[in-house]
């Protein structure tokens, strides 16, 4: 079954129950099982051998520890614990209170995250905890729910750092793209040059962000992200009250803090973003050597280890402020423990997650989808439409835009070559405009668990709550390669996306009211 049209019913499966259910764990553990028995042709042993292996392997590479796995895992545990600190000692009250003198709007309120995930460009990871981090407590201030500020962080992390060359995804593409030029023997083309000149042909990212904009001026609030926005403004709630295992919420469960200082947030978070950054850098110069430049260093960076000794010395930081602080306040003990047991149910959909993903990478269902691609008679002028679709489907389905990625990139470069040299800029863009689509409506993607938990929202209330804007993006995306596709008039596509992802939103917004 594997490797074959089967291969898709155990992640199909698994998105149904996510989505019906909203069950995340119970979902993700019947696709796992399904997916094991499917690999094994329900031998039954072999089967729970495969499910053993695939949770063993997350920890143990061969002989060695997986130790970057292990490092995400601790920084997610780090930035609880930071975030507890924060709280404890009255830094996330403090700027709350700053921020609300200086941002009186709701509207504001919700442009600070969205400029932020602008700003902090450097890797999706990184990009989704941080900017959680910061804008929580305003947005918490001015009633925005936590699953709106999901969406606003989701959707400006992963675009930003597919679209920027220097970020961990931009130069992982960049080296991809020069052993597609070597291997094709194009020496008319250069990695960092076609990097750059498919900047404006990835459609999706680009409306992507524009759309996060258009939804904050406009007040778009659709289908079930209404009905959370309408909740947080007429009962103060942001989630979901139902809902008992929402991520790094911390609230109510520290002794007030009169004396807390806005320094006590805003120096840890700062002291990430800098630590973090320059471990990144001197974790890149060590694996690139001695003609290392900027490329290069973010290339071979190592984001786990990076993020994993900047959130350690932000934490302790965020700890020593805590203990310099007066009054009365909780025992440390306690908001360790506190700050741990907010990131637990996160780390348990990663987990899952990561073993979903190994099982379906054993499926083989993105072979599977690529070779469907591969063997397709494809008309020239339909291949950006076509490639997008594909790939949003696969990344959808894997979790995985790196893996799709992987897969896709040299396969749609080798279809352009062989079919028109001038559609493999495109070709390739649509590869990586795809693969973030299908990210973004993925329950199983770790930047979608991920930005839920940067902002503290159940992670299935992201997941629905994103999707329709995910969806309008793609529609705006699918006109706009068709564009592409006839026409090869690059600027002329990415501005008429534009202006009819501006259409659709004022018509929708006349029609929700």
């Amino acid at each position: 079954m594997t490797g074959t049209i089967y291969s898709l019913i155990p992640p199909l499966i698994m998105i149904i129950l996510v989505l019906l259910t909203r069950k995340v764990l119970l979902s993700l553990g019947a696709g796992i099982l399904l997916g094991a028995l499917f690999i094994h042709q329900f031998n039954i042993s072999e089967s729970l051998k495969e499910v053993w292996n695939s949770f063993y392997g997350i920890f143990i590479d061969g002989n060695e520890l997986n130790i970057g796995n292990f490092y995400l895992l601790l920084f997610l545990i780090f930035l609880g614990m930071m975030t507890a600190f924060m709280t404890a000692s009255g830094g996330t009250q403090a700027f709350g209170a700053w921020a609300s003198k200086k941002i009186k709007t709701k509207k504001g309120a919700q442009l600070l995250p969205s400029v932020l995930g602008i700003i902090i460009f450097i890797d999706d990871y990184f990009n989704s905890l941080a900017v959680g981090q910061v804008s929580r407590p305003l947005t918490d201030r001015h009633k925005v729910s936590r699953a709106k500020l999901a969406y606003l962080i989701d959707s400006t992390s992963a675009p930003m750092a597919v679209l920027s060359p220097v970020s961990s995804w931009g130069a992982y593409i960049i080296g991809t793209i020069g052993i597609i030029i070597a291997d094709h023997e194009l020496t008319n083309f250069q990695a960092l040059g076609s990097f750059v000149q498919m900047i404006p042909m990835n459609i999706y990212a680009i409306i992507a962000i524009v759309l996060v904009f258009f939804v904050t001026l406009f007040k778009l609030d659709l289908g079930a992200m209404r009905k959370h926005e309408q909740r947080a403004e007429k009962t103060g709630e942001l989630v979901d009250p139902e809902r008992t295992d929402i991520p790094g919420d911390l609230k109510d469960q520290f002794a007030k803090v009169e004396s807390g200082r806005i320094s006590h947030l805003l120096v840890p978070i700062i002291v990430l973003v800098i630590a973090t950054v320059s471990a990144m850098i001197i974790t890149g110069m060590q694996n690139s050597g001695a003609d290392a430049t900027l490329l290069t260093i973010f290339e071979n960076t190592n984001v786990n280890k990076s993020l994993f000794s900047g959130g350690l010395i932000a934490v302790s930081l965020a700890f020593l402020f805590y203990l310099l602080q007066g009054g009365k306040k909780s025992p440390s003990l306690k908001v360790l423990a506190e700050g741990t047991k907010s990131m637990l149910p996160a780390i348990y959909i990663l987990i899952l997650a990561w073993m979903i993903g190994t099982i379906i990478e054993n499926l083989q269902t993105g072979e599977y989808l690529a070779q469907v691609v591969q063997e397709s008679e494809l008309s020239l002028a339909y291949l950006p439409l076509i490639i997008f679709l594909v790939c949003g489907f696969m990344a959808f389905a894997t979790g995985s835009s790196w893996g799709t990625f992987g897969i896709m990139l040299p396969i749609a470069g080798q279809i352009a070559v062989a079919i028109d040299v001038n559609m493999l800029l495109p070709a390739l863009a649509a590869v990586l405009a795809g693969s973030v689509f299908g990210d973004h409506c993925s329950p199983i993607s770790d930047t979608t668990i991920l930005s839920s938990t940067g902002a503290g929202s159940h992670h299935i209330d992201h997941v629905i709550t994103q999707i329709p804007y995910s969806i309008i993006a793609a529609l705006v995306t699918v006109v706009g390669y068709l564009i592409l596709g006839f026409t090869g008039f690059v600027w002329i596509s990415l501005f008429a996306s534009i202006l009819l992802l501006l259409v659709i939103v004022l018509v929708l917004k006349r029609i929700s009211g």
